[in-house]
């Protein structure tokens, strides 16, 4: 089983380009870096993980861009948003920059993407809050067109344009693979019907092998293998102690890689801690590679 690293870039954060090395040295198989274009700063919405909204949200940079800081300087590390909020972002300006990440890198992105909990934020981008989800799944078949046809068109509800040539084409045939996070039913029903994994923030093993079974079902129930699922779960490390007993029930259950993310070590790798966490972590991926 694979490991990844949940990376909160900021100006204070260090050196990309350092953080991106050192992690493919380590053994991370990717690097993950979470979005959040502006925090406005009169919102009533609460914050989605309970309490203040971490000061450190406000100074996120680009995730597309601190990604291909990373490309320049790795060979083998996955280039994942952890998440990207889609329905912020113009479909075919995205596409554009998701496809030229892609061929220079030589496929290695992926995309855990998300509709945004944060009502403020959305609607200053133009989007309609209670019809994100409809606007990100138009605005993923919009790029899988993009990224597949000589000349492409989509006509949605939402998204919409008439035949147009985008390239490059990324090097990943058919594109990289759309990772929805969330839990509950819609969830794992938007992807089972639409996208090619899951990377949700999860409790602890038995929790995401319980809804892991359910998306598999619903999988194989709209006629896809569930084989080809992507499972990327977003895990507290434990301070770098996660235990083999807890790797081992996160790989049964069928867990492609998990992805080292806390509260906490977001807080401190944002003030510039990184590197210290990588080295913390770094048994983790010895460990779970021999599993």
């Amino acid at each position: 089983m694979e490991i990844g690293f949940l990376h909160i870039a900021t100006q204070q954060s260090g050196d990309i380009t350092a953080i991106a090395r050192r992690a493919e040295e380590i053994g991370f198989d990717s690097l993950w870096i979470p979005e959040h274009p502006v925090i406005p700063l009169e919102r009533k919405t609460p914050y989605l993980l309970g309490g203040e909204l971490p000061e450190h949200y406000g100074r996120w940079t680009d995730p597309l861009i601190a990604l291909s800081m990373a490309a320049a300087v790795t060979t083998r590390l996955k280039l994942a948003t952890g998440i990207c909020l889609l329905p912020e972002r113009e479909t075919l300006v995205t596409a554009k920059a998701i496809a030229s990440l892609d061929y220079y890198s030589r496929g290695r992105v992926m995309l855990g993407i998300g509709a945004g909990w944060l009502r403020e934020e959305t609607e200053l981008f133009g989007a309609n809050f209670l019809t994100r989800w409809q606007r990100m799944r138009e605005m993923t078949e919009a790029m899988r067109v993009l990224w597949t046809e000589a000349l492409a068109s989509y006509a949605g509800k939402q998204v919409s344009f008439p035949p147009v040539r985008c390239e490059p084409k990324p090097y990943q045939a058919g594109g990289p693979p759309f990772l929805l996070g969330g839990h509950g039913e819609k969830a794992l029903q938007r992807v089972a019907r639409s996208y090619d994994g899951w990377c949700p923030i999860v409790p602890d093993a038995g929790s995401f092998a319980q809804e892991a079974r359910e998306l598999k079902e619903m999988f194989a129930a709209q006629g896809r293998n569930p084989a080809q699922l992507i499972l990327s779960p977003f895990v507290d490390p434990a301070d770098g102690q996660l235990s083999d007993s807890e790797l081992r029930a996160y790989k049964a259950a069928g867990a492609n890689r998990i992805v080292l993310f806390s509260i906490s070590m977001s807080e401190e790798i944002s003030n510039g801690a990184g590197f210290s966490w990588l080295e913390k972590c770094a048994d983790i991926v010895a460990r779970a590679r021999s599993l």
